[in-house]
């Protein structure tokens, strides 16, 4: 099959990612970066616009909608797949020639961050919506979508793996995410008490007062190959959910056993379906619970690594990769006929 993929193309993303799957499970993949629109570079007028009017700059959207025409009129795709293409123009998108059309989203569809109502006017013409949330499947029904595939997260072995740690520092805890308001006061609770045992990466933690005082590593975001080793030079890998997605699973459920850190994260169903509580991993229902975990880890290291290792083979031996997913979209596909 020969698959147009339109998709964030950065070193690290979860789209580049599936664009490997697809091209992994044997299909010969075209990327077309849209980057350019849904992250315009900081301080660049496109990244301007989009932040003075909430829309993403028409040039740009054009540039981007007529290298799409162009990569289709030469390549002929038999399908084209969307990753999370809300902010273009979806008239224009859906008439590109293919025989199948599918748009993904990673995230929660509900959340109006996620979608535009440029998006919502033509949802349902997309032959396939694939999410990663269960919830939102009979949401989408009930908006009118033809079919709905959900499938969950994944990880791509070709970043997230065991890796040497770098530098001379091991940490008891840490947190690799996006600095979020329903984050922050745990994790700066964790860090007063933790200190310079403490590890926290990733957007906007550099930029919370309360963080500096504590003692705790606080530094930028890290992706691909990087993530792994500085996975492996912590104990316990907090694991948080994002809840305006009404997360109950995340791409760090999967990266972080497959990267063999040990899983220290929230208690949902799909977590428990995924790995097993004090076996494979460590499950809690409120933030409270977290220092009796991590004082355990401390004091018992060797059973941290057992437990660390178990949820590694479940991970790396249950089919979560992204070739695995790109699969399974695929079948989703083959089902509509």
């Amino acid at each position: 099959m020969r698959i147009l993929y339109v998709g964030d193309d950065w070193i690290g993303s979860n789209a580049r990612s599936l664009a490997d799957g697809f091209r992994q499970a044997g299909h010969e993949v075209l990327v077309v970066d849209s980057t350019p629109v849904t992250l315009p570079a900081r301080l660049s007028p496109p990244w301007l616009y989009a932040k003075a009017t909430r829309r993403r700059a028409p040039r740009t959207t054009e540039r981007l909608h007529a290298e799409i025409d162009g990569a289709a009129a030469a390549f002929r795709p038999d399908l084209l797949f969307a990753f999370k293409s809300v902010h273009l123009d979806q008239r224009r998108l859906l008439a590109t020639p293919a025989a199948r059309r599918v748009h993904y989203s990673p995230d929660d569809v509900a959340n109006p961050a996620n979608i535009t109502s440029n998006y919502l006017a033509h949802e349902a013409d997309w032959d396939l919506v694939v999410t990663t949330k269960r919830h939102n499947v009979p949401e989408l029904r009930e908006r009118g979508v033809r079919a709905v595939a959900f499938v969950r997260s994944a990880y791509d072995p070709a970043w997230h793996h065991r890796a040497a740690r770098r530098g001379g520092r091991e940490f008891l805890a840490g947190f690799v995410g996006v600095c979020r308001p329903d984050r922050r006061a745990d994790l700066v609770a964790l860090a007063r008490k933790y200190g310079d045992r403490m590890l926290i990466r990733g957007p906007g933690w550099r930029r919370v007062p309360e963080l500096r005082t504590t003692g705790a590593v606080v530094a930028g975001p890290v992706y691909g190959q990087h993530y792994s080793a500085v996975i492996a030079a912590v104990t316990a890998n907090l694991v948080l959910l994002n809840s305006d997605n009404r997360d109950t699973h995340t791409c760090r459920t999967f990266e972080v056993p497959a990267a063999g850190g040990l899983f220290v994260g929230e208690r949902t169903d799909e977590h428990a379906e995924l790995l097993r509580d004090t076996a494979e991993c460590f499950l809690f229902g409120e933030p409270a619970e977290l220092p009796e975990i991590l004082d355990w880890c401390a004091a018992n290291p060797e059973k941290a690594a057992v437990v660390a290792e178990a949820g590694h083979r479940r991970i790396v031996e249950g089919g979560h990769r992204y070739v695995d997913r790109a699969r399974e979209i695929l079948a989703a596909l083959e089902g509509l006929a």
